[in-house]
């Protein structure tokens, strides 16, 4: 008890100080995910009392259509929408790194549109380039090509998503650019003094050195993705349509918690989600060991 009143009396003016950061860890963050803890376990509609039902919630998630169908698509996005926007980061990288005239405004010019991510006037630009009467099928129509009404139709609605992510591709290659300049330039010299050529100096010495960073946007871009809502909730206008085709899991968790206000079920996806990302980033931590070289 005395070395507890010693430890407060030391310490009392550390804690005022942290008090501010408290208050919000606790009310903005540590009570909302405990309660909607909570409420992924009840039957909620924000207009009666939460009533408990155990793990209805989770076993209706898997005879539900449309929430397996979100998942669906949710994957097929993240699969293909990280390694073209990895692709395109480092090898935009490896240009900007070959010491062009003008590096900071082609940096600058490459890293705009992520600073437009998750906005709303990106989505429209993208809905109307992709229309019916959009710019693509003006310049198709100049070539003779029929087009169509792409984000229309089932088979192309999520591909034009999927190019939105991969246009957007300026934060991961801001930092491949930063990765590739520690790279040290006397391995490259020794390589070439060896006869190696271009390909083998990428794949022996770049490609290696350049895994931790690599590992850092792969983790990054996954949960990224994986959290992806504005782009289809305007390019669909909130329905996921045509067909569901573009029903992301965050835009599904919308319809289900604000739009047919049952609460339980959209905390319930939430904690899923929250799972996924968890499992899927430790998984990737537990195989970084086979693959990521650090230089030491």
């Amino acid at each position: 008890m005395h070395t507890l009143k010693r430890f407060v009396q030391n310490n009392w003016v550390g804690y005022l100080f942290i008090t501010p950061w408290l208050v919000g860890l606790i009310g903005l963050s540590a009570f909302p995910m405990g309660f909607s803890l909570y409420l992924a376990f009840t039957s909620y509609d924000l207009f009666s009392a939460p009533k408990w039902i155990g793990l209805g919630n989770f076993i209706e998630m898997f005879h539900d259509p449309k929430y397996t169908g979100s998942v669906g698509v949710t994957l097929h996005y993240v699969l293909i929408a990280v390694p073209l926007s990895l692709l395109f980061a480092l090898a935009v990288a490896l240009l900007l790194n070959k010491g062009i005239r003008g590096l900071r405004i082609y940096r600058a010019i490459y890293y705009v549109p992520s600073l437009f991510g998750g906005s709303v006037a990106v989505a429209l630009l993208w809905r109307q380039l992709f229309g019916g009467e959009g710019l693509l099928n003006s310049l198709l129509h100049l070539l003779g090509i029929e087009g169509m009404n792409w984000i229309a139709t089932p088979g192309t609605a999520l591909y034009t998503l999927i190019l939105l992510s991969t246009w957007q591709f300026g934060s991961a290659m801001v930092i491949f650019l930063a990765g590739l300049k520690q790279i040290p330039h006397d391995l490259y010299e020794s390589a070439r003094i060896d006869g190696a050529g271009t390909w083998k100096q990428f794949a022996n010495i770049t490609l290696p050195l350049l895994t931790p960073i690599l590992f850092f946007n792969l983790v990054m871009q996954i949960i990224h993705a994986f959290q992806a809502f504005t782009p289809a909730f305007i390019v669909s206008g909130g329905t996921g349509g045509p067909l569901n085709s573009t029903l992301f899991y965050t835009l599904y968790l919308y319809q289900k918690g604000f739009a047919q206000f049952q609460m339980g079920y959209a905390a319930a996806m939430a904690w899923m989600l929250l799972c996924t990302i968890a499992f899927v980033t430790s998984l990737l931590f537990a195989t970084s060991r086979t693959w990521v070289y650090y230089q030491e």
